[in-house]
């Protein structure tokens, strides 16, 4: 097994960073977790925890410079990027530059990016108030250009509707505009990706499952997704534009796209790992390649190979009761998880809660994790397990 006395700084010490906390203890890293919360979720899990605002670059240095750390590392979450970038300039360790973790935090700086690197996009434009946005056909996505988690986006079909998702998606933002786009029609992928030695490799496609319009928060991920070999071609093609236009280096990404009649079209990318268990469970289950584990060899300069191969399908799905039901009875997680193909479960609302509308990752409130040998037979567990789930939660008896 791979041994190192080396540190790391992991950005974020909530329930996202877990996994690759826990990984860089199996790979005998030590560990310096900082959160502005000084009751951050995994703070017990790291070797050493502080506490840091996640503006204070004086402050992050100070704990960089003092555990004499090897590399920074964050997972599954947008917000750190540019002061690790800043960070890993001072100290000269491996990332990539400040620009690129402005512009990947940018969703407009992201779309010019992608404009100049012939990398094709969803269009869009900057507004502050509904009359910003005449000329644009509708529907149209609004969302802010600064957050991710699906918080703030919304679908709008009509003038009404775009006022009240303008005031919504700044209200999710640190800036004064929010980015209106087109909405483009099909299904929607994730391409998870790294980015080294000169060259962006895709390791796996995940096919997506979404909540209704207007809101679109993620309710499922299934791998590989079903796409042509033909699309998947285009798709790496694709992923290395990416990477030659945002400089990608020493990273993974996660991009998110579309597919229809007309072509593929990227929504928008980061230089991290993917979230909702994308990364920690289901590409690990489904190529064999853990990418949480490639993420820290790269953040230490170390060689990277990966080596995926088909292994299994591998998929979650989080919950959705409809709105205002009540949980009469929550399904007990040790049963549940002796059932076959099941890998998680895990259920948030307690009996007697009543089920509250999803409008971002945030307020979801549980998931099942499942593999199989084909898609047939993880649609069908899906599909049995759900319902099971769902009836014992709604009904006492």
């Amino acid at each position: 097994m791979y041994q190192s006395k080396k540190s790391v700084l992991v950005f974020g010490v909530g329930p996202l960073q877990k996994s690759i906390i826990n990984r860089a203890k199996l790979m005998g890293l030590y560990t310096i977790g900082i959160d502005p919360a000084a009751n951050a979720t995994c703070k017990d899990d790291v070797n050493a925890f502080e506490v840091v605002s996640g503006l204070d670059f004086e402050g992050t240095m100070a704990v960089a410079k003092n555990y004499k750390i090897d590399a920074v590392v964050t997972a599954a979450t947008d917000k750190p990027l540019v002061m690790m970038a800043r960070v890993a300039k001072e100290l000269h360790l491996p990332f990539y530059s400040v620009e690129t973790a402005q512009w990947s935090t940018d969703k407009f700086q992201m779309k010019e990016r992608f404009e100049l690197g012939g990398v094709p996009h969803a269009r869009g434009r900057l507004v502050s108030k509904v009359e910003d946005a005449e000329g644009l056909a509708f529907p149209v996505i609004v969302k802010p250009r600064d957050n991710s988690g699906s918080r703030g986006v919304k679908l709008s079909r009509d003038r009404e509707e775009l006022q009240i998702s303008i005031e919504e998606a700044l209200e999710n933002s640190k800036l004064d505009t929010v980015l209106v786009e087109e909405f483009i029609e099909g299904p929607e992928y994730s391409i998870e990706s790294l980015h080294h030695d000169g060259k962006s490799e895709v390791i796996q496609f995940t096919e997506k499952k979404t909540t209704e319009f207007p809101y679109n928060v993620e309710l499922g991920h299934i791998q590989p997704a079903n796409i042509s070999d033909e699309n998947k071609q285009k798709i790496r093609e694709i992923v290395a534009k990416i990477g030659k236009a945002l400089n990608f280096v020493n990273c993974p990404s996660h991009t998110e796209l579309k597919i229809n009649d007309r072509g593929i079209f990227v929504i928008e990318t980061s230089p991290r790992l993917g979230g909702d268990y994308i990364t920690s469970t289901l590409t690990p289950l489904s190529t064999g390649v853990n990418l949480e584990d490639e993420l820290l060899k790269m953040a230490l300069g170390e060689c990277v190979c990966p080596k995926p191969e088909f292994i299994q399908f591998s998929g979650v799905h989080f919950f959705n009761f409809k709105e205002g039901v009540v949980i009469k009875q929550v399904p007990e997680s040790t049963f549940v998880k002796l059932w076959p193909h099941v890998v998680d479960f895990a259920f948030n609302l307690k009996e007697g809660e009543r089920a509250h509308k999803i409008t971002s990752s945030l307020n979801r409130y549980g998931h099942l994790t499942l593999t199989a040998g084909n898609r047939e037979s993880i649609d069908d567990a899906f599909d049995k397990y759900e319902k099971v789930i769902i009836e014992r939660c709604l009904n006492a008896n």
